[in-house]
């Protein structure tokens, strides 16, 4: 097999092997293709585990426990090489819903009986023929809204099981052209530093010049969706920009393209300080924001933008435990 094509089957056979787990067996499922010290990063409250035994236990479990009948419904996959170590790391990235029927509480989020999508996006380093590394990012606060819950203050942008690119091109199964690949880096590269620099421009002048006009951004719950630059500018980067101050940026772990489709990952991205206001809480100290991007390149700017953010560490930075917070108004058994 040449390109890609042996670590995406890796990956592929991975998935199919977890669509089959149970609680029992999933830690003996998640072995077969990882090594013995693998290392998995989850957003809170799982962070770091190392070893097949240990994701199961802290994730695995209880969520396959909560959810039954789980099925992956997956909107984009491709592979690359990670430009962050020098093209040296190969890296599979998966992103999508785990659909399943809500049946148990998790996390003392409460059942509903019904149909519930977690949001995922899944980063994992392939060597030697096994998982050596694993970035798995969700949104459990998107999944708070579904069991009927409202955690935090309302949001800017919209709330809705998001869709995958409006292209239905994301499963990119087959190895891209390499050219493609590296427009596509370029171009996230080339937003990344507008960012970091901030050209002397207004927010729409500055978004036009790597964004069409009609960009989707699909953000996490706790901010939401949103739709065109100004609606953008309007519901996500402005409140963004005026309560977050001191914004330092950590870097990324893992930045790659394939086809049109590119993104990253960091652990952590940012650094920042909330000014008051933003998600509704005071002035705060110093917190840390764990990203994923991905992203649709259409042409010669970017059209759509899945954002996953570890809001709960966020917030929990900031001293609000939103976990503990909702366990405790859990009623009581006698």
């Amino acid at each position: 097999m040449e390109g890609f094509q042996a670590d995406k089957a890796l990956i592929r056979a991975h998935h199919a092997a977890l669509s089959k787990a149970t609680p029992q067996t999933v830690g003996e499922i998640l072995a077969q293709r990882t090594t013995p010290d693998w290392h998995w990063r989850g957003m809170h409250p799982f962070h770091e585990q190392h070893g097949a035994d240990a994701v199961a236990k802290t994730f695995w479990q209880p969520f396959l426990s909560a959810m039954t009948r789980v099925q992956r419904r997956e909107d984009i996959f491709f592979a690359g090489l990670n430009e962050i170590d020098g093209f040296k790391s190969r890296w599979v990235v998966s992103m999508g819903h785990l659909m399943g029927l809500f049946d148990r509480s998790f996390l003392a989020i409460p059942p509903t009986r019904r149909i519930a999508m977690l949001r995922y996006a899944e980063f994992n380093r392939v060597e030697d023929n096994r998982i050596a590394e694993t970035a798995f990012f969700f949104d459990l606060v998107h999944l708070m809204h579904q069991a009927g819950l409202q955690p935090l203050p309302p949001q800017t942008g919209a709330h809705l099981v998001q869709p995958g690119p409006m292209t239905h091109s994301g499963l990119l199964f087959e190895d891209s052209s390499a050219g493609e690949g590296e427009k596509t880096l370029a171009l996230i590269n080339r937003m990344i530093s507008d960012i970091n620099t901030r050209p002397a421009a207004t927010p729409q002048e500055e978004l036009s010049r790597t964004w069409h006009d009609d960009m989707l951004w699909w953000g996490p719950d706790g901010i939401g969706a949103t739709y065109t630059i100004d609606r953008y500018v309007e519901q996500h980067q402005g409140p963004f920009r005026r309560h977050l101050k001191d914004r330092k940026f950590n870097g990324h772990l893992c930045r790659l393209a394939e086809g049109e489709f590119g993104g990253f990952f960091g652990w952590a991205n940012l650094t920042l300080t909330n000014s008051g206001g933003f998600m509704g809480l005071p002035a705060s100290t110093p917190a840390d924001m764990r990203v994923v991007d991905l992203y649709r390149r259409d042409g010669d700017k970017l059209a759509e933008n899945w954002i996953f953010i570890d809001i709960l560490h966020f917030l929990n930075m900031q001293g609000l435990d939103v976990l503990a917070r909702m366990a405790s108004m859990q009623p009581q058994s006698t």
